[in-house]
């Protein structure tokens, strides 16, 4: 079993990072815990995330600490990391050793819905630090909000919103779900079904699939028959790469229905095709092609992935960034100081410009709207996207006056 066994320290300097970095003159090593700063990412390694998450969430956060370490080099920093298989109970267990054991002061993406609600309990109890990155059910910043959770990416709002919006203003009106049978795609479905109603659409139905699925003939077969406009997939990673493979085996491209991504990661893509992919429409908080900062830090991931880094690799390294900040700037890791300072300062790097973690955790910036672009529109390798459209964070994140989190209720 790869889940406690394959836990592992990691040093910057190598595979544990080991050199240490220079605070400001404010603070000592008496000051941090143990003298050491440790952060464990936790993430599906082997399962469906793992392309858009794993080993790469865990270079994301050596950057990140590489980073820090060049402007603060007297803090010791260290990295754990550990697949938690997609199975709550198996992260709780990591993660409850690492913070009871191994003085862990932070957990970084987690990526799975169910994982993340079942951390979010342990955060709590044991009141640390969590900077999730693709945890898409909104009842993490929701009603299961923990004023030391923090959300760096997406939830299942802020992915359905944008597209959803558009193509019903354009006529796309009847939608058809298929989608993961799990937290993750029933909050998708869920999510999807209320704003289909509040803007004038309708669901005519949806199906829901194993996670660990390889044949969707009988899943794309429902949908075909349901006859809606746009049949939208509510699975992630292999289960979406799979499902499309075989939208485009069985002839489905060539109708009139127009598939949808609810959350497309660019690694899917890839390993999709072109071929296969061109035309998906998609929400993203984060690509690689957006500017000359975010190709700057593209190249460098990918000298050591050698892959483009994904929008939830990219959060790995700003919510680590952002947090490694804050134990330099009050020369402390305590937990409730760091969170403070955490809320109180904007998140300022490629990733995010001047952002803000809102009352509910939300760090709020901008999503952008995506076309798969055509294998003759590509200029460069891992060139996939076409934006059409930057959604403001005012329309992306769900308003705070519908928020259901009870730190939101409390600061008013």
């Amino acid at each position: 079993m790869k889940s406690l066994a394959s836990a592992c320290k990691v040093a910057i300097a190598g595979l544990a990072f080991t050199g240490f970095v220079a605070l400001a003159s404010a603070a000592s090593d008496g000051e941090i815990s143990n003298g050491v700063v440790k952060i464990g990412v936790v993430t599906d390694a082997s399962g469906p995330l793992s392309d858009s998450n794993g080993q790469g969430s865990l270079i994301a956060a050596k950057l990140a600490a590489e980073d820090f370490q060049k402007q603060n080099p007297d803090i010791k920093v260290e990295l754990l990391f550990a697949d938690h298989q997609n199975k709550p109970d198996i992260g709780s267990a990591i993660v409850r050793k690492w913070f009871d054991v191994d003085g862990v002061d932070a957990i970084a993406d987690v990526g799975n819905s169910a994982v993340g609600l079942a951390l979010q309990t342990i955060i709590r109890d044991k009141n640390r630090i969590a900077i999730y990155t693709s945890v898409a059910t909104t009842a993490l910043t929701g009603k299961q909000c923990v004023k030391t959770g923090f959300a760096w990416l997406h939830d299942a709002y802020t992915l359905v919103a944008g597209p959803l919006r558009t193509l019903v203003a354009q006529g796309q009106d009847t939608w058809f779900f298929v989608a993961a049978d799990y937290e993750f795609g029933k909050n998708m479905v869920a999510e999807s079904q209320r704003l289909l109603q509040r803007v004038g659409g309708k669901s005519l139905g949806a199906v829901y699939h194993p996670m660990a699925n390889a044949d969707y003939s009988s899943f794309l077969l429902q949908a075909q028959s349901s006859g809606a406009k746009v049949v939208a997939f509510s699975n992630v990673g292999d289960q979406l790469v799979n499902s499309m493979k075989q939208w485009k085996e069985f002839g489905m491209d060539a109708g009139k229905q127009r598939p949808v991504a609810q959350l497309l990661f660019l690694t899917d893509v890839h390993s999709m095709g072109l071929d296969v992919a061109a035309g998906l429409t998609s929400m993203v908080g984060w690509y690689w092609g957006l500017n000359d900062e975010t190709r700057t830090f593209g190249h460098r991931f990918f000298e050591r992935h050698q892959r483009m880094p994904t929008a939830p690799q990219a959060a790995v390294y700003s919510g680590v960034l952002h947090f490694l900040k804050a134990v330099a700037a009050t020369g402390s890791d305590d937990t409730d100081t760091v969170a403070k300072w955490m809320r109180e300062n904007a998140v300022d790097d490629f990733y995010a410009r001047g952002a803000k973690i809102r009352a509910d955790g939300k760090l709020i910036h901008p999503f952008y709207l995506i076309e798969v672009k055509k294998r003759a529109d590509v200029k460069e390798p891992w060139d996939y996207y076409n934006i059409l459209r930057q959604v403001p964070a005012d329309e992306a994140f769900i308003p705070l006056s519908e928020s259901e989190c009870p730190l939101v209720k409390a600061s008013n």
